[in-house]
């Protein structure tokens, strides 16, 4: 029996299991939220230990593989760390978002932080404005930036500028979902009905229920991954506007100082940073204001 055939009857023989009877034990668990916070800065806490047992009996059923200790001693080696620890953060990573979620922030994008920016910075087709989607998830927030700012630029400006959106996550799977750019209809609802005319295409079998975002908007978005552990994010260029919304309530406090320290320096003086509703900078050592809900601006 060759390797392949071994790995494909183990795998047979698993999926005959019940994983969902399979229990992490206290130790185990504490190892592995030890190795998470390590790599990626999560704070995985005593009372998720059901959904990360449920998150990665996914794993092992894809792998063919019958406990959490083989799972583990996989994962903690150097071959795993480079081929199964990217799946294993795409399981256990949330990601929520929508299209114009906090509509507030985009109306003060539009109305308030490019307008102050640009008298200082002189966008042009030459002197571009650029945006980082911090976190980006599965693409419903760079899109909706882009839209707003596009609209924004055509209707409002007298003079035309330049401008781009990196977005950014740690995630895969959710990456390959915001390159395609495809979302069912009922999430688009979100979207206003005028956007939606311009910027949607729909399916040309009416039946599927998606609609797919047009190449004008498509094209303005450069997606990669990021680790926000990483020591270098890699911009070689100031950032002037970050959207980090509902992205650092995964993280301990020690490492969202750490990582809006980061994100300051990534940001030109007078640029702006927009926070989840949810988040706070109380008590943080950081060269930012605050000047509206959520919205800070670099000092």
């Amino acid at each position: 029996m060759n390797a392949h055939t071994q790995q494909d009857s183990t795998r047979e023989r698993s999926n005959d299991m019940d994983y969902r009877s399979l229990r992490l034990s206290a130790k185990l668990f504490d190892r592995l939220c030890t190795f998470i916070y390590d790599e990626v800065g999560i704070h995985i806490t005593p009372v998720k230990k059901v959904m990360l047992e449920g998150r990665l009996q996914k794993r092992l059923r894809r792998l063919g593989m019958r406990s959490f200790e083989q799972y583990s001693e996989y994962l903690f080696s150097e071959e795993g760390k480079k081929n199964e620890l990217i799946n294993m953060i795409d399981e256990v990573t949330t990601n929520k978002t929508d299209f114009f979620r906090e509509p507030a922030h985009f109306d003060f994008l539009v109305t308030r932080a490019i307008p102050l920016l640009s008298r200082t910075e002189g966008y042009s087709m030459a002197n571009r404005l650029t945006i980082w989607s911090a976190g980006c998830s599965s693409g419903e927030e760079p899109y909706t930036i882009i839209m707003v700012v596009k609209e924004f630029i055509e209707q409002k400006c007298e003079r035309p500028f330049s401008f781009q959106v990196i977005a950014t996550d740690i995630s895969r799977r959710v990456l390959e979902k915001a390159q395609k750019a495809v979302y069912e209809e009922e999430r688009a609802m979100a979207i206003p009905v005028e956007y939606r005319k311009k910027y949607l295409l729909r399916s040309k079998n009416r039946n599927a229920g998606v609609v797919r975002i047009a190449p004008e908007i498509r094209s303005l978005a450069r997606f990669r991954r990021l680790n926000f552990m990483d020591y270098d994010f890699g911009f070689r260029e100031k950032i002037d506007i970050i959207f980090c919304r509902n992205v650092i309530i995964y993280f301990d406090k020690t490492i969202q100082e750490k990582l809006l320290t980061k994100f300051c320096n990534c940001m030109k003086k007078g640029g702006y940073i927009f926070m989840g509703h949810s988040e706070t900078l109380f008590g943080m050592n950081l060269p930012l204001e605050q000047v509206s809900p959520t919205v800070y601006r670099r000092t």
